[in-house]
């Protein structure tokens, strides 16, 4: 621990004289190294550059004469963040009884970017965009992404689009899966959407726009509460964590902004899990292997069980969902500001979620969402497993061949895994180097926070405002986790992310 004191203070030092001086540090710059460092690809290959000059040169909307429906009239809908351009699926939902139509659009990427092609290549050797919160590093270059495969307002998009009936019990039906011609009417966003829903702000002005957007929206929203209700009666974990993102204004980090779960996120997280379910539904029922997104039975349950006595509470020697989910409900609502850290505690005994192969007549299966059968294929622009199950579920629709063998299958699923956990590591880091480049002008300064973890490792500390947590490393002595106490800032280094506080 001496060690890394000294290391992290003389580094420390240097960034702050270089900060005094005038110097600034340039984190578009650490995060491409972060990026390289971590095996991804950043430059577009030459032929990939060729490819998708190629597709500008001849882009058509209706994906090149493919048969499809003609659905612009509706009035399709997105929620995403404020910032997103690579919008990957729009929403339309209408009442059918007692029953509630719901439509998801899905970007067609694999119309634009065929399988074994430049651009393909490139992606798949990505697997996923990059949000480092500084900047976006896009699995498909931003022409596709944020443009030509992106289902932009007011642009015709091809897609694929999940057709579900979502009954008052909430268990989802799927109706059919088909291609789409499509428009997005209106660009909502998860702030200002779920501020109007609970009832804190005045009505979207996008609503004034569009004739019947907010008969649908509330449909979503309602479709979205039979779902959510369904799956918390067979188990659903709900979680809360922590996690920070840069907000910059003229290239500088002036806050570290937490994402709250709101009902506009809600609405997207139901309809989407829903959407993943019966495409991989489809997929099962077709006979033919598919990658499903896994998170198996916990191994470490009995110290998760030995976690929730710690809190209070119960759970029985084997593990069991429906136990685990009713635990959580009560500890979020006996000790809300404490509940995300036993939330990331959880979280990391459930272990991570992983991509694996699902043989016909197999049952993948996910702990944490309650349900079986469940694929990624609702986010094709940012992540590859969900290009992987847009071609194989238009394969079932064509009554082709399968695009991949099980072993071409088994090799992407591994690899998809292993970056999304290499994408993670860089998030992670760059909320931490955000977090060191902000706070470098407030060493000296007094915070409150609350201890989040204490053991012979080491005592760190989350501070309220901003959303920042560091390690104490004088005055740690007798501090405990929960603790909520006052620490000064000591120290802050951009290049390795550290955070230093004292007891103040």
């Amino acid at each position: 621990m001496a060690k890394h004191n000294h290391n992290h203070d003389r580094t420390g030092n240097r960034n702050n004289d270089r900060a005094r001086n005038g110097g600034s540090f340039d984190l578009e710059e650490r995060a491409r190294m972060a990026m390289l460092e971590a095996g991804f690809p950043v430059d577009l290959p030459k032929a990939a550059r060729r490819q998708v000059e190629a597709l500008q040169a001849n882009f058509t909307p209706d994906g090149g004469g493919q048969e499809f429906r003609d659905m612009r009239d509706l009035p399709w809908s997105s929620i995403d963040n404020d910032d997103s351009l690579d919008l990957d699926q729009i929403e339309y939902a209408e009442k059918d009884g007692e029953d509630i139509r719901i439509f998801v659009g899905i970007a067609d990427v694999d119309a634009l970017v065929p399988n074994d092609t430049p651009v393909d290549d490139f992606a798949m050797k990505k697997t996923t965009s990059v949000y480092t919160g500084v900047k976006v590093f896009h699995m498909l270059p931003e022409e596709l992404s944020t443009d030509m495969s992106s289902l932009r307002k007011n642009e015709d998009r091809m897609a694929v689009v999940v057709e579900l009936t979502v009954p008052p019990d909430g268990e989802a039906r799927l109706n059919g899966i088909h291609r789409a011609l499509v428009t997005n009417k209106a660009k909502l966003t998860y702030d200002r959407l779920g501020d109007w829903l609970s009832g804190e702000r005045d009505i979207p002005s996008a609503f004034h726009a569009v004739e019947g957007l907010e008969e649908q929206i509330r449909l979503q929203n309602e479709a979205a509460e039979r779902l959510q209700a369904y799956r918390q009666r067979a188990g659903m974990l709900d979680f809360e964590t922590i996690e920070a993102r840069p907000v910059m204004s003229d290239g500088k980090v002036v806050d570290m902004a937490v994402a709250h779960k709101n009902q506009a996120r809600l609405i997207i997280e139901n309809l989407m899990i829903a959407a993943n379910t019966c495409t991989a539904k489809l997929l099962a029922s077709s006979g033919r292997a598919a990658i499903q997104r896994v998170v198996d039975t916990p191994k470490r349950w009995d110290r998760i069980v030995d976690l929730a006595a710690q809190h209070g509470g119960y759970l029985p020697d084997s593990p069991n969902a429906k136990a685990l989910s009713a635990f959580l409900r009560k500890a979020r609502t006996q000790d809300p500001e404490r509940f995300p850290d036993l939330s990331l505690a959880i979280v990391k005994l459930l272990g991570r979620g992983e991509y694996a192969v699902v043989r016909p007549g197999e049952n993948g299966g996910h702990f944490g969402l309650a349900v079986h059968n469940y694929t990624h294929s609702t986010a094709p622009n940012r992540r590859y497993p969900d290009v992987i199950s847009q071609r194989l579920v238009k394969a079932v629709l064509d009554e082709n061949n399968p695009p991949y063998s099980e072993n071409d299958l088994a090799v992407l699923a591994a690899h998809c895994t292993e970056r999304e956990d290499a994408a993670n590591k860089v998030e992670r880091l760059m909320r931490k180097v955000a977090a060191a480049v902000m706070l470098q002008e407030k060493i000296g300064e007094v915070f409150e926070g609350i201890i989040t973890g204490a053991s012979f490792k080491g005592t760190w500390v989350r501070v309220k405002h901003p959303a920042v947590e560091g390690k104490v490393v004088k005055g740690e002595r007798g501090m405990d986790v929960g603790d909520k106490v006052r620490v000064r800032l000591v120290g802050a280094d951009p290049d390795t992310g550290h955070v230093d506080f004292a007891r103040a």
